[in-house]
């Protein structure tokens, strides 16, 4: 079982890695396309931003946060806890202390 869930959380890690990289680049591609929008100006630049503005940011958001989900669901299954405080450095001394 314990191997299943390493299998497991390493394809999670391999997709949350890639789908992070991906929703960075379509963010970027969502910037860059208002900006070339805001450049054109005019009837065609209101056609671009109505485009990405209501066809193409939801699905990012929703691919996003889908990605973010297995991401979570990853860092569950290894029992990983990456908000706490962990006091791990040794390299303080016990008089700094």
């Amino acid at each position: 079982m314990k191997n299943a869930i390493i299998r497991i959380t390493k394809v999670l890690d391999n997709v949350y890695g890639w789908g992070i990289m991906l929703a960075l680049f379509l963010g970027g591609l969502t910037f860059f396309g208002f900006l070339i929008a805001f450049i054109i100006g005019g009837e065609t630049a209101t056609i671009i931003a109505t485009f990405i503005y209501k066809s193409f940011f939801p699905v990012v958001i929703y691919a996003t946060n889908i990605i973010v989900i297995l991401g979570l669901i990853s860092m569950y299954l290894k029992r990983q806890k990456s908000l706490t405080i962990n006091d791990d450095c040794n390299d303080t001394s016990e008089e700094e202390r």
